[in-house]
């Protein structure tokens, strides 16, 4: 906690006034950092949309906010991963990401894609842009246009019937 109030130039026992501890801490920039991204997420998506068209708006944009906040993106794959996200913050986090749960299952009822778990075709699919975002970046190539459009046509065929 004293680290995190040095970095953003706080005492120690002003941070405590907002936060009771480190995981409260944690959780609570995890929330945070959830919404945002579920605001860029489905930015113009419109659930009325053919199911196709709103997968290909989800996976852009969500490309687009890896790219744009990469930090956040690697912080909140963390965070997915770590013992200190609480279960009542996993279950706000699962609320906020409804739209793409309820799009999975328009496409499975359209038989449009593979009619697996939902949580599998949506791993599938975030791991598959999580991992490439990372790659591209690490290794400093470039990630335009071209490569949102592969990574769209290799998810999309992942999960089609």
């Amino acid at each position: 906690m004293s680290d995190i109030a040095k970095e953003a130039g706080l005492a120690t026992g002003t941070v405590y006034i907002y936060f009771k501890n480190k995981i409260d801490l944690i959780n609570s920039l995890y929330s945070e950092c959830r919404k945002s991204s579920a605001n860029v997420f489905f930015k113009d998506f419109d659930e009325h949309q053919p199911f196709k068209i709103g997968f290909g708006k989800i996976v852009s944009n969500i490309i687009k906010h890896r790219t744009g906040h990469f930090d956040e993106a690697v912080f909140m794959e963390q965070c997915n991963h770590s013992p200190f996200i609480t279960e009542a913050t996993k279950q706000a986090s699962r609320q906020i990401m409804e739209p793409l749960f309820t799009l999975i299952e328009k496409g499975k009822k359209e038989q449009l894609i593979k009619p697996l778990d939902t949580r599998l075709l949506l791993i599938y699919m975030i791991g598959c842009i999580n991992e490439v975002i990372k790659q591209y970046r690490y290794n400093h190539k470039k990630i335009d246009k071209q490569l949102t459009t592969s990574l769209f046509t290799l998810c999309w065929d992942g999960l089609k019937l």
